[in-house]
């Protein structure tokens, strides 16, 4: 039995890289927020239970348990699990792109206060939305997605030490580019806004020069955008929720 110790602790170590990897970026549980003890304790547990299903997958045999093996597959499943964990993200900052967005429509690209989930100086609309969106996912439960995502990672990505670069270079440039544009979607509304006031603004300027348009444009931007957010509000987080529900069931395989 105690022959058998060393490896049982190095097939557990292998597990725990890539999903304690994965759940320091998990949306809802990965925020600076949570306290890194409850996000270590809980990465422990699901390491724990995947563990059964994950070490008949791993390549524990002969040169595997020896020091450059052991430390090849290491730094693969850390790698693994940066990837994956940071796809999710950049799905999730679509948010924050939208809040940029309909800041500088509406005028409010000054109001900046501090992102209670990775910390630094963000739009106030941006941070309102990422909250509600973690929020949300948490509500409507697809953080369970996302932890039947990590457990099927292993079927798309087998922990053979190899980590093919072009392959995650590729995921890692499809969730950029669907993150961009699912902020665009979002924001849709108030582009469109932006344009049509500001060329209501610039005729007006032109039939009542002597009016100040300054002074009327600010307050009617921000009032007539925050009807518009407040409307289309239910609208743009059911978007999000469908689009990021979608990719985690792409990476779930379903």
């Amino acid at each position: 039995m105690n022959l058998l110790l060393p490896g049982i602790a190095a097939a557990y170590l292998l597990t725990f890289a890539r999903i304690g990897t994965l759940m320091m970026l998990l949306p809802g549980l990965g925020e600076q927020s949570v306290s890194p003890r409850i996000r270590l304790a809980f990465a422990l547990l699901v390491s724990l239970i995947l563990f059964p299903m994950v070490r008949p997958l791993l390549p524990m045999q002969g040169a595997a348990l020896a020091a450059p093996g052991l430390i090849s597959l290491l730094i693969g499943e850390l790698l693994i699990g940066l990837v994956l964990g940071l796809t999710v993200r950049m799905v999730l900052a679509a948010l924050q792109t939208t809040g940029v967005i309909v800041s500088q429509q509406l005028g409010l690209s000054y109001a900046m206060t501090v992102d209670p989930t990775q910390g630094g100086q963000q739009a106030a609309l941006g941070n309102f939305l990422m909250m509600l969106g973690i929020t949300l996912i948490l509500a409507t439960d697809l953080h369970h997605v996302a932890l039947d995502a990590i457990g099927r990672s292993y079927v798309m990505l087998p922990p053979d030490g190899v980590l093919a670069m072009g392959e995650a270079a590729q995921l890692a440039l499809r969730a950029m580019a669907r993150g961009f544009l699912l902020a665009v979607q979002i924001s849709a509304p108030f582009i469109a806004f932006g344009i049509l006031f500001n060329v209501g603004l610039g005729v007006l300027s032109r039939l009542m020069p002597q009016m100040q348009v300054y002074f009327i444009a600010v307050p009617a931007s921000v009032l007539i955008g925050m009807l518009i957010l407040f409307g289309s509000l239910g609208i743009m987080m059911s978007v999000f929720l469908d689009d990021i529900g979608r990719y985690l069931g792409e990476l779930t395989g379903r």
